[in-house]
């Protein structure tokens, strides 16, 4: 194969580079998905935020939101958290903008493994194709006695061009379904990330209700319902 690289390397060259693009995004991605986006115990982390929201300590459950401001999920509880005292449309609206930005972190580039993988398969195609005409080309040309070993060694370089790029193709698509797999799961926990701040949120305001005292900041559903007291 190498030797095949060396002598046509004009062939061989927008392959190479696809394969050199899909390697740089499959390190990438994988230490964004696996390694610096999720976020550890995500369950035993709201349990935590929970645990300040139902003490009315709101900016302190911002503060761990800030020790993971790298983690798209935290920064979407921290949009919601820093907008308790403000009314629901709004905290709805800063909950968008957040998981939005972080769906933009998660999604990022993925999808170009699926482009490279067709791309370098159809640039193997075309080495096949520019191969063989060579081939024939040369064989059209030559004497009888050479016909033959032209013509064998025209089908081996066009094979080893769509071999290449076949090697390329094969395990971008693989990498793809990976990632893209892990980025629907992180997806997933944006969203939960969202409904569940907003769920904590709610509840902060009934707990507080509940035993005669106001919260100190209050949320969307306490201005809602002092709203529908007003009106009645």
């Amino acid at each position: 194969m190498l030797k095949f690289i060396m002598e046509n390397f004009s062939h061989v060259a927008p392959i190479l580079a696809c394969g050199g693009f899909g390697l740089v995004i499959v390190f990438e991605r994988f230490a964004a998905l696996f390694l610096a986006y999720p976020l550890a115990e995500f369950d035993g982390f709201f349990d935590r935020v929970r645990t300040l929201i139902m003490k009315d300590r709101i900016s302190e459950a911002v503060a761990l939101c800030e020790r993971f401001r790298h983690k798209p999920a935290a920064r979407v509880v921290r949009e919601g958290l820093v907008r308790a005292h403000q009314p629901e449309e709004l905290i709805q609206h800063g909950l968008q903008i957040a998981v939005a930005q972080g769906l933009e972190k998660v999604q990022a580039r993925t999808a170009f493994l699926a482009t490279i993988a067709n791309v370098a398969t159809l640039f193997g195609l075309l080495g096949t194709i520019i191969g063989l005409v060579q081939s024939f080309e040369a064989v059209g040309s030559a004497n009888a006695q050479q016909r033959s070993a032209m013509l064998a060694n025209g089908i081996s370089t066009a094979m080893n061009a769509t071999m290449l790029g076949l090697a390329i193709a094969i395990p971008a698509m693989i990498c793809y379904a990976i990632l893209m797999n892990k980025t629907n799961k992180m997806v997933g926990q944006l969203d939960q990330a969202a409904v569940r701040t907003l769920d904590l949120l709610g509840q902060r305001y009934f707990n507080a209700s509940g035993d005669g005292s106001t919260p100190s900041e209050p949320t969307f559903t306490g201005r809602m319902l002092k709203a529908k007291r007003r009106s009645a």
